[in-house]
């Protein structure tokens, strides 16, 4: 019997579908804290974020009578950076996901 020979077969190669992934949305949230003076909460958010004082005024009143408020919103490292420094400074802070 003689040999075959191979038959080639095309392959395709798969279809790959690029995707940029932005790891951006997520937000820095302080709490609200009936110990810390307001007024450090404000020099807080100037020293860390560089906000001016009636930016960071209006972010501590925020905090003040809603409860917490999202200081700052963009990567997640950067979020978690930010929200170690403000936990060093003395207030309850976390990060969440943008929805």
């Amino acid at each position: 019997m003689p040999a075959q020979s191979p038959v080639e077969v095309p392959v395709e190669s798969p279809v790959r579908r690029e995707r940029t992934v932005r790891d951006f949305g997520w937000n820095v949230v302080v709490w609200n804290d009936p110990v810390t003076p307001m007024t450090v909460v404000v020099v807080i958010f100037k020293r860390i974020f560089g906000y001016p004082d009636t930016r960071a005024t209006q972010l501590m009143l925020t905090v003040h009578h809603e409860g917490r408020a999202i200081v700052w919103s963009g990567s997640r490292e950067r979020a978690e950076s930010y929200c170690v420094k403000v936990q060093v400074a003395g207030l309850q802070c976390t990060i969440e996901q943008d929805r």
